[in-house]
């Protein structure tokens, strides 16, 4: 079992993360703890926010006050409700917040369910809770619960490679075609994107992007991909490589197959919504495209925006590393185009969205009924980055984890996959 921790000062952003997605029936609250009650079991973002008031009032000190923790077994592990109430109460226990309001979420919108638990790391005097060795201390703890719980445990090995990532390629550092490689190699097999607009958008994380070639061969029309790799600024930072070079599922054939398949997957993904009512809230809570990319950033999604010449807006894409989906603005929705936000920036024409969003309440001591139950504000604080520069490229969130695919050796794949042609050749004969 892996745990992830993240710390934030966004208490309310955590608790409307995990809600929405019990709302849109992708989750549910397994567990609370000293948490006020309500008559029928059901909670607002209010209603929790109201706990964790007496916490962040007393605190004076601590930025980041929030947690927001995952706790993720083994896919294969088929673990019930009760199973994840205990495992939540005994890891809080023993990182040293038992005794601390806290709420557990089961989500269920992916294939592999798992829980996340919100809280606050300071106690009702506004005290700190030490964190020290807190990495080690968890990591301890998850071994102990695999243990009691009969979970397929992660090995020191398994550990080891899920802590690597593919990272922007560094066409500095040498042995790019097997930077490339480690990259779109993978990519179709984790994100889902249905045009080559929004693949693309998704390489430039990567400082890659590909284009169409056209010839002919045997007087047949012929069409290609070419792999270009990046500098930081997005401008080409050496030779192409033919995207046969990297296997025949990096060709355009293989990509449009791939097309076809997330146009029907995602056609009625709660996904969609959910990564609308993000885009829409963080529009209507910032007037700049810094801001606006810094306040998506901070929720996982990262922001690509295209250029023409002349500065004009032409393109927008949002990169959703929780659902790992592509989107173009025009297709999320209309008011997302990229004209909206070309006007909105640069003219100060405001957007007209359908659905406004209500923005953050202040933490007060009132009581629930001065709290707003509803449109809750959709901020996911987990990942607690910030962006490195204006564009929020991946490398700000330290690379992209692709758990089965680490640990590969490209050029090793490379010679063995040159081995087999050789052998089928061979057996020809």
């Amino acid at each position: 079992m892996i745990a992830k921790i993240g710390r934030s000062e966004n208490l309310y952003g955590a608790l409307a993360y995990n809600n929405l997605k019990v709302e849109k029936e992708n989750g549910q609250i397994l567990f609370t703890n000293k948490i006020i009650e309500t008559t029928n079991g059901a909670y607002t973002v209010a209603q929790l926010t109201q706990s964790f008031e007496p916490y962040l009032i007393a605190n004076r000190n601590t930025q980041y006050h929030t947690l927001h923790i995952s706790l993720n077994p083994d896919p294969k592990d088929k673990v019930s409700d009760d199973k994840y109430r205990e495992m939540a109460q005994e890891y809080m226990r023993e990182m040293g917040y038992g005794e601390q309001p806290f709420v557990v979420f089961k989500h269920t919108d992916i294939d592999r369910s798992h829980i996340h638990i919100v809280s606050v790391c300071v106690d009702e005097n506004g005290k700190k809770i030490s964190d020290k060795f807190e990495k080690m201390r968890s990591m301890n703890v998850c071994r102990e619960l695999e243990r009691k719980h009969h979970l397929i445990p992660a090995t020191d090995k398994e550990r080891n490679q899920k802590d690597k990532v593919f990272r922007p390629v560094d066409y500095q550092a040498g042995d790019i075609k097997s930077q490339i490689a480690s990259v779109i190699r993978h990519l179709p097999n984790y994100y889902q994107f249905q045009t080559l607009g929004e693949y693309n958008a998704l390489l430039s994380l990567f400082n890659i992007t590909t284009e169409k070639v056209g010839g002919e061969l045997h007087g047949k029309a012929q069409q290609g991909l070419l792999y270009i790799p990046l500098d930081e600024k997005g401008e080409r930072a050496g030779h192409p490589f033919k995207a046969s070079l990297f296997g025949k599922n990096a060709g355009l054939p293989a990509l449009e197959l791939h097309f076809a398949k997330c146009k029907t997957s995602q056609k009625d993904t709660p996904t969609k919504q959910t990564l609308k009512s993000a885009v829409t809230i963080a529009l209507q809570s910032t007037d700049n495209e810094q801001a606006f990319k810094k306040h998506l950033g901070e929720q996982g999604i990262n922001v690509v925006v295209r250029r023409n010449d002349a500065g004009r807006i032409y393109g927008i894409t949002f990169i959703d590393h929780n659902s790992k989906s592509v989107w173009n603005g025009s297709r999320l929705a209309k008011e997302l185009s990229a004209n909206t936000f070309h006007d909105y920036w640069n003219n100060d024409i405001k957007p007209k969205i359908k659905e406004p969003a209500k923005p953050v309440p202040k933490l007060s001591t009132s009581n629930d009924a001065d709290l707003p139950t509803e449109e809750p504000h959709h901020f996911f604080d987990f990942l607690n980055t910030e962006p490195k520069h204006e564009d929020g490229l991946i490398e700000a969130f330290g690379g992209l984890l692709i758990p089965e695919a680490q640990g590969e050796d490209y050029e090793e794949q490379d010679f063995a996959n040159k081995m087999k042609k050789k052998l089928k050749k061979k057996n020809r004969r």
